[in-house]
């Protein structure tokens, strides 16, 4: 399964503006939660799943994520390819992380607030997650 972008759409009149993904179907979705960072310097990562799928959604400002996928899940390659994606509120996407991926993440703009997306309860998500060092595969 491969990494993808959802785009929204928006309406906008004289009431105010309103924000859609009519494409995202969250028939999986079984948890959500919002992130927000105090500072442009905080950095999450890594943190990754065999089995669980992400959605992340930016409400407000803006993040860098960084998405790899491990070769091993106990003692991973030092040198994998990473993919760096920029998520902006003001583009209306919903980033899709199928299973099989670690993540890290920074907000690039204060204030940001990331809304994440889990097709897992918590139970089972704890059951499936796997965390590497900050530093492992990206210079933050």
């Amino acid at each position: 399964m491969q990494i993808n972008l959802i785009k929204g759409g928006t309406h906008q009149d004289h009431r105010g503006i309103l924000k859609f993904f009519n494409d995202f179907d969250m028939t999986r979705i079984r948890r959500f939660y919002i992130v927000e960072h105090v500072d442009v310097t905080t950095v999450r990562a890594w943190q990754g799943h065999q089995k669980e799928q992400k959605w992340f959604y930016v409400t407000e400002g803006s993040f860098k994520i960084v998405l790899v996928s491990p070769d091993d899940w106990r003692q991973p390659s030092e040198n994998l390819a990473y993919e760096e994606i920029v998520l902006d509120s003001k583009n209306n996407e919903i980033l899709h992380i199928p299973a099989g991926f670690a993540n890290g993440f920074q907000a690039l703009e204060e204030p940001s607030k990331l809304t994440v997306y889990s097709d897992v309860t918590l139970e089972e998500s704890l059951n499936d997650n796997f965390r590497f060092s900050e530093s492992l595969w990206y210079k933050w």
